[in-house]
């Protein structure tokens, strides 16, 4: 199953685009700005090997691929699957396996490994990878990776059967029809059993596995071993991450040719939108997401900059608010969520005001300077299986005063000020968590602010680094949330480990997750338990335009209790450098889904290169 966690979609087209193993994760591809060593010394360095500098907002959480959480990962660089998916078409296409074969009840793939595969370090990659990376360790009740969420089968909640065949064949099986199943069986990173096996069979003092505490990112980033495009070669925290080409990778042209053909990457951490756009300006960055905010200035500039703007249409990423709906207790036997809080949050028509009290066509307008559309729903725009608002989805177009009536009526009230107040008398007031490494969401939480005061609810901001944001998430210690979830490409179970009602992602009523211990008296609403029959209901069925029927009910589902309120949805600029050859831009897979056949030409002339 791809590494699909729903809001890594985005940040995994941007650097190495549609690989389907590299769906948790990598961060944006951007631009190189250096500190704290030598400028020069990489200009020096840069004129000897060919070298592409990319961004990220944040540093890596881990090294370790099944653990990783976060959208900003180096994982689409080092890691490889059983196939990848073309940027352009989203046709599958051959990656470590070179064939596969479908059984005729669907029941079964067989996957042909390419011969002669290597790991990065030059250990023979083979079939026992393959059933180790599955069965002793995605598939390891005492690994906690969000990639069961999506390998979950059928109502019982079965997982693929995975076996070796001969040194080179795999073979994967399912004890039901499962329609995404080619995906998600090819899609996700292989790991190498020599390097991680004694990890994943030692239990630690205190119960936990070794391969827990295996591959963070304070481990040499030498010694971590992928089968991907590149490997790492240095590791400096808040600054960048560098890459060489893997001598080993298995791509070669028609010629026979070594691929890649760039030898050496550098993703540069620069959490500020507005230094990132210094720094690219300044010619010393090969790309960079273009915001809608910097879209006209460096329009202007595209001549002289010597790049191009790419236009892909809007993104794939779905922006919501979020409200924490969960009731349980924490091991101290204490609420995570104000039980006065969490009474509003659990009051749909509370949800529902707040919907239609935020404006998202100002939104538009001012933060993404008319670059937008409305986002209504959790499928994917382009996915066949998306439901429109002409086809009968629920919408909350602005109305401030819908939302007043909505919350007079399920008891709330309004003093002379005009503020809000419930039932019992409390002055209603929340805060509202965000990240503060993208400008455009801290601005739209901010209008969220100004919108909510019109309806007399008090918000306050609280802006705080991803990583911290991903912490508070993960302990439920959080009341409002502005977020993000990157698309997940054209299939709806894609984001299955956000909508199970005991996934990884299901962050609005997040379950005990394995290994937790002493929270009590979490429970799924029924809507939730109806998206799980849905779910399971959607990958059983084989046909078209069935699956779309089931999946139109579960988005009616979401636009009525509004688990997460969808924003707007950016159209998707990339800005690269004229230098990079062989750029096929798509909004799916971005500018770099195809570094494997690109060229760097130094003969273009860059600023200050």
């Amino acid at each position: 199953m791809i590494e699909i966690f729903a809001n890594f979609w985005r940040s995994l087209r941007r650097h190495c685009g549609t690989r389907l193993h590299q769906l948790i994760a990598l961060g944006l591809l951007s631009f190189f700005l250096v500190t704290g060593c030598s400028l020069q010394e990489f200009r020096t360095e840069a004129a000897q090997v060919s070298q592409l500098v990319f961004v990220s907002p944040s540093d890596p959480a881990t090294f370790n691929a099944p653990l990783n959480t976060s959208a900003y990962s180096i994982f689409g660089f080092i890691n490889e699957g059983l196939i990848t998916q073309n940027g352009l078409t989203a046709e599958l296409e051959p990656g470590l396996a070179e064939s596969w074969e479908i059984s005729d009840d669907n029941l079964s793939i067989t996957f042909t490994l390419r011969e002669n595969l290597k790991w990065s370090d030059g250990e023979p990659l083979t079939a026992d990878d393959i059933v180790f990376s599955y069965n002793d360790v995605y598939l390891n009740e005492k690994v906690p990776t969000g990639i069961k969420d999506i390998l979950r089968i059928g109502s019982e909640g079965k997982f693929p059967t995975v076996k070796k065949i001969d040194d080179r064949q795999v073979q994967f099986t399912v004890p039901e029809p499962f329609a995404p199943f080619l995906r998600y069986a090819g899609g996700i990173s292989i790991l190498p059993k020599h390097a991680l096996e004694e990890a994943v069979q030692t239990t630690e003092k205190d119960g936990d596995l070794k391969f827990l505490s295996t591959w963070g990112t304070d481990t040499d980033p030498t010694k971590i071993v992928g089968a991907g495009p590149y490997r790492m070669i240095e590791y400096v925290p808040s600054q960048r991450v560098v890459f060489e080409r893997n001598p080993y990778y298995w791509r070669q042209d028609e010629q026979g040719n070594q691929q890649p053909y760039i030898e050496r990457i550098v993703l540069q951490i620069i959490e500020s939108d507005d230094n990132q756009l210094i720094a690219f300006r300044s010619g010393e960055l090969d790309s960079l997401d273009v915001k809608a905010e910097q879209f006209r200035l460096l329009k202007r500039e595209e001549d002289r900059g010597k790049y191009s703007i790419y236009n892909g249409g809007p993104e794939s990423t779905t922006r919501f608010i979020s409200f924490n709906l969960n009731k349980a207790l924490d091991a101290n036997g204490e609420p995570f969520v104000d039980p006065i809080k969490s009474q509003w949050f659990n009051t749909l028509a509370f949800r529902q005001a707040v919907a239609y009290a935020i404006d998202r066509q100002r939104m538009i307008d001012y933060i993404y300077r008319g670059l937008g559309t409305f986002q209504n729903s959790p499928v994917n725009l382009k996915s066949p299986f998306y439901l429109s608002e002409a086809e009968g989805l629920k919408v909350y177009n602005y109305n401030p005063e819908k939302a007043k009536e909505l919350l007079v009526n399920a008891g709330f009230k309004y003093d002379y000020r005009d503020e809000l107040y419930d039932a019992e008398g409390n002055r209603v007031r929340l805060t509202l968590l965000v990240k503060s490494e993208e400008k455009s969401r801290v601005d739209t939480a901010v209008q969220i602010q100004q919108d909510l005061k019109k309806i007399g609810i008090r918000a306050d901001l609280q802006v705080v680094n991803f990583n911290t944001v991903i912490q508070r998430l993960q302990s439920r210690n959080w009341e409002a949330y502005v977020g993000a979830f990157g698309g997940g490409g054209v299939e709806p179970h894609s984001g299955y480990n956000i909508w199970y009602s005991r996934g990884s992602l299901h962050q609005f009523n997040q379950a005990p997750q394995p290994g937790e211990q002493g929270i009590t008296g979490w429970e799924a609403s029924d809507w939730e338990l109806e998206i799980d029959r849905l779910f399971q209901e959607g990958v059983r069925e084989l046909d078209e335009s069935k699956r779309k029927e089931i999946y139109g009910e579960f988005q009616q589902i979401v636009a009525e209790q509004l688990p997460f309120f969808y924003l707007v949805n950016a159209l998707s600029f990339e800005a690269v450098r004229d230098r990079i050859q062989n750029v096929k831009y798509s909004s799916l897979g971005g500018a770099f889904w195809n570094l494997y056949e690109q060229k760097v030409d130094d003969s273009v002339r860059q600023l200050n290169r």
